[in-house]
């Protein structure tokens, strides 16, 4: 009789399986792995880093959660890209699994006036090596690629006086002081992996 491992069988059945989460102080990871940006360039993470730091956020164009958090994000994305923060936006849905096409990146991006990269991991590799499992779940490091601040954006996300984690934490890294809650937990929708 031969014996499968569990990752084998799960592997077989085409069922999606991510790395381990990355930890506080990890590198950043898949940094070579080529993904389509919306204006139509091909890049990379190394390409895109910032010289202060990086933040690379798994997103969505259809999950209600990214949805709610939206302006907040792209006020983020838009200042502190003006700070030496490289911010790149990804989304590593299957399109055929829940419609997040790269159409709708575009139109997405262009209506909420992005000024940063979104690009479109088509083989979900770059959301499997963070170990991203949820759209939106950001991972911001520091000048020298280590992982200082991972989780969620804020506290709730819909109201005014909500907690915001990501801006917290990008201020602190750009002040060079601790970052009080280096890990929250992300809330979200479940990144639908490609085959």
């Amino acid at each position: 009789m031969i014996k499968c491992s569990t990752t084998a069988i799960l592997l077989a059945a085409g069922i999606a399986t991510s790395a381990a989460a990355l930890e506080i102080g990890n590198e950043i990871v898949a940094t070579h792995v080529k993904m389509q940006s919306i204006d139509d360039a091909t890049l990379t993470l190394s390409e895109l880093k910032g010289g202060k730091g990086t933040l690379v956020v798994f997103s969505s164009s259809r999950c209600p959660v990214v949805l709610s958090w939206q302006k907040t994000m792209v006020d983020i994305g838009n200042t502190y890209s003006k700070k030496g923060i490289g911010v790149i936006f990804i989304n590593s849905n299957d399109p055929d699994a829940k419609g997040d096409t790269f159409e709708n990146m575009k139109k997405m991006a262009r209506e909420e006036g992005y000024q940063f990269p979104f690009l479109a991991d088509s083989s979900s590799e770059v959301a499997r090596s963070f170990g991203a499992t949820k759209t939106p779940e950001v991972f911001l490091f520091d000048a020298d690629d280590k992982l200082v601040y991972k989780g969620a954006v804020g506290e709730g996300g819909r109201s005014v006086g909500d907690e915001i984690w990501l801006k917290d934490a990008l201020d602190a890294l750009l002040a060079g002081e601790e970052i009080k809650k280096p890990v929250t937990k992300s809330i979200g929708c479940g990144i639908d992996f490609r085959p």
